[in-house]
């Protein structure tokens, strides 16, 4: 039997519910955690991403606006009676930005970033764990960035990871107790859509997202997924409250650029 779908990391017959499912980070998560057995939940705002992507692994597909509050009950209320009760919450959805100065960064743009990727992410995660509370049990991961570690110009959605990082800390702490583990994964630079789309733009330079990695090259979706699914599994059953990054380096490398950069090793 493949070590995909093996016993190591088995997610069989536990229900996982993934918002920004339909694409991206939240794909990836999708199709490994059923290719390990999960039944999959498929939430996003995007309903028709969200149905394409759950009649490939043979999940259910629901829309979502995650910075709407009635929006994400109403997803956990309807997950929990149409599915199941969710043993897995991964918090995919998300938006990103072009790199503005503090003063030309459009208002509206902070405030939609911050609504998405914080309020949503809150506004997720409690809905699910009222529902995890009364089992006692639960894993929740979230989906920060190595940005919340480091000074970008990204002036809204820097702030906002850092958001996500610090929250999943507190709500770890708060649900310890009671059996619900949350952990957030920080990607670096990775292989999404919405990234490509600002790199096919011409507002990223994909040679200096690769550069400065000790790797030399960006992360795969799929190796994010790889991640989650270890942190939502048993395998990880003593690990909470802490942030992974998955960054093919980028935080050991980035302190190298005034030396020349990382060395290169030709074959």
């Amino acid at each position: 039997m493949s070590p995909e779908i093996g016993s190591i990391g088995s997610l069989k017959g536990r229900v996982a519910v993934v918002t920004g499912g339909g694409s991206g980070i939240g794909e990836a998560c999708v199709r490994l955690m059923a290719a390990r057995g999960a039944r999959t939940v498929v939430a996003d705002r995007n309903l028709e991403a969200a149905e394409r992507v759950a009649r490939e692994v043979g999940g259910v597909a629901f829309g979502v606006d995650v910075r709407d509050a009635d929006a994400v009950q109403a997803l956990a209320d309807r997950s929990e009676r149409e599915v199941g009760p969710t043993a897995i919450l991964v918090t995919s959805a998300g938006i990103v930005q072009q790199p503005y100065t503090p003063e030309d960064l459009p208002l509206d743009l902070f405030d939609n970033v911050i609504a998405v990727n914080l309020r949503g992410t809150y506004l997720t995660a409690r809905a699910f764990a009222a529902y995890m509370l009364t089992r006692r049990a639960g894993a929740i991961v979230t989906i920060s960035s190595v940005t919340a570690e480091r000074s970008v110009p990204l002036h809204a959605y820097a702030p906002s990871k850092a958001a996500v990082t610090n929250l999943t800390m507190g709500l770890a702490s708060e649900w310890g107790r009671a059996g619900i583990r949350v952990n957030t994964v920080e990607p670096g630079y990775t292989r999404t859509p919405a990234l490509q789309d600002q790199i096919d733009r011409g507002h990223r330079d994909p040679s200096l997202l690769e550069e400065n990695s000790a790797l030399g090259r960006m992360v795969e979706p799929e190796e994010i997924a790889k991640a989650v699914c270890f942190l939502a599994s048993d395998e990880a059953s003593a690990i909470t409250g802490i942030a992974l990054p998955v960054d093919v380096g980028y935080f050991c490398a980035g302190s190298w650029h005034p030396y020349g950069g990382v060395r290169r090793r030709e074959a």
